[in-house]
């Protein structure tokens, strides 16, 4: 059929006939359709007002009613998640605390400044020099040791160590007991302020041991701790001001003898 053929296209065009509904038509019906599913977003803000309206006239009411329910009981507060300065839970953790605080300040005012012992002579000084367990069996020599851990701030692991050679000098069960307690309260226990460096094994063998406290209770303790001071701070004794101003007195003394 030639394209120019007017006629016979009409025919064509007009054979099919007028179609029921058109375009429009059926976009109108889909979107009557679908139009319950989706709001507009005006009637989405109203709602959300409305809603934070009556929100914020319900709360006053409840806080009103916080206070009648505080008062049934002290420990009300004690199981919400936010923080309650009244709550007495914290307020017998703190008092805990600070008497714990206490004990210790007053543990730490009793503690001598120095072990009793002789002026130690320039032999003694020069034989602390060719090992530390030499210097560790005087008690002038564990003074100087002590003044120099104190200078930096690590004299817990002198007094550490010599809790626990009294503790083995102990021969009664009960005060074996108590002077283990103190030691796990004042060195081991994480809360104290002078606890000492371990590793968690040792402080494992600690735990079980305090199960049924003896003199040997911290044996594998205060070796570590014997140990960390021969490595780290022992060696810095020796080359310390305390160490070489204690020379130099005592052989200007024995040069004027």
């Amino acid at each position: 059929m030639p394209f120019y053929d007017l006629s016979r296209w009409r025919h064509y065009v007009f054979s099919f006939g007028t179609p029921s509904t058109t375009a429009e038509e059926e976009n109108e019906g889909i979107t009557e359709k679908i139009q319950p599913f989706f709001k507009p977003m005006g009637s989405e803000r109203t709602e959300m007002r409305k809603r934070q309206t009556s929100v914020a006239q319900e709360t006053p009411s409840s806080t009103q009613a916080q206070p009648d329910e505080g008062n049934q009981g002290s420990n009300a507060c004690c199981f919400c998640w936010c923080c309650c300065c009244s709550c007495s839970c914290l307020t017998v953790r703190n008092q805990d605390e600070r008497t714990r605080a206490a004990s210790h300040e007053h543990r730490t005012d009793a503690i001598p400044d120095s072990e009793e012992s002789s002026t130690p002579t320039l032999e003694d000084v020069n034989a602390w020099s060719q090992s530390f367990d030499k210097l560790m069996r005087t008690p002038a020599g564990r003074n100087a040791f002590r003044e120099f851990l104190r200078t930096e701030f690590s004299e817990e692991n002198m007094l550490f160590w010599m809790a626990c050679e009294e503790l083995k000098r102990e021969s009664n069960k009960k005060r074996i007991e108590e002077k283990a307690r103190l030691i796990y309260e004042d060195y081991i226990s994480i809360l104290s302020p002078k606890e000492v460096s371990l590793d968690s094994r040792v402080r494992e063998v600690i735990n079980r041991n305090m199960l049924e406290p003896s003199r040997h209770t911290f044996d594998d303790a205060q070796l570590q701790i014997y140990m960390l001071m021969l490595r780290d701070s022992y060696p810095r004794f020796m080359n310390s001001d305390v160490y070489k101003d204690l020379v130099q007195l005592l052989s200007e003394k024995s040069a004027e003898a």
